[in-house]
């Protein structure tokens, strides 16, 4: 997918999540979670060749700096992933974060150890994060499912779960529970960008 077709892809998921979203210039020029996760993209792709490390650590630090929001260079993002409202999101090295994924303000995807090894959770696709969240350790939450706001995650969680509390227990969604899914068919088709 070209530079183009992917920004397009963003600002249509902007709205999708948002229904505060007026507009794609507004959201262009105003969403720090746009800014936060354009300029991870930059900062991956230079974090991929060892000889640019630094400066992709300082891409990621300038973006801190200006959107609030900290993404370590080496995390694997998702397409369409929308952070909303920003401000002190934290995505450790190796969190690895699925499509369609949305996390509210003061989410850390972060580590429990020391250790060189995979330390930060995974997010299956559709996984929402309400504010405030801690998710800690390599742990995986499964796709479809949603974390609740200020809930402190140290386990795993299956596919369609609700995840709530401190420390967080989860259960299975109930039929009559919002999921937290997107209409694909809502996307532009990437095709006429490229």
């Amino acid at each position: 997918m070209n530079f183009f077709a992917r920004l397009r892809e963003d600002l249509v998921s902007a709205r999708a999540h948002d229904p505060a979203a007026r507009g794609d210039v507004e959201n262009f020029l105003a969403y720090s979670g746009l800014h936060a996760i354009w300029l991870h993209r930059v900062a991956n792709r230079l974090w991929q060749r060892p000889h640019l490390r630094l400066p992709a650590r300082l891409l990621s630090q300038f973006a801190r700096f200006l959107t609030g929001i900290e993404i370590h260079p080496g995390a694997t993002i998702g397409r369409r992933f929308f952070i909303d409202h920003g401000s002190g999101v934290v995505i450790g090295e190796t969190a690895e974060v699925g499509d369609d994924v949305m996390l509210y303000h003061g989410v850390t995807l972060g580590g429990r150890s020391l250790a060189k090894v995979k330390r930060h959770p995974t997010l299956g696709d559709r996984v929402v994060v309400g504010a405030g969240a801690k998710i800690l350790g390599p742990i995986l939450i499964g796709a479809d499912s949603a974390v609740g706001a200020n809930a402190v995650v140290v386990k795993d969680a299956p596919p369609d779960s609700i995840v709530t509390g401190i420390p967080a227990t989860n259960r299975p969604r109930r039929p009559e529970e919002h999921k937290p899914a997107v209409d694909p068919a809502e996307y532009i088709d990437p095709a006429i960008y490229i």
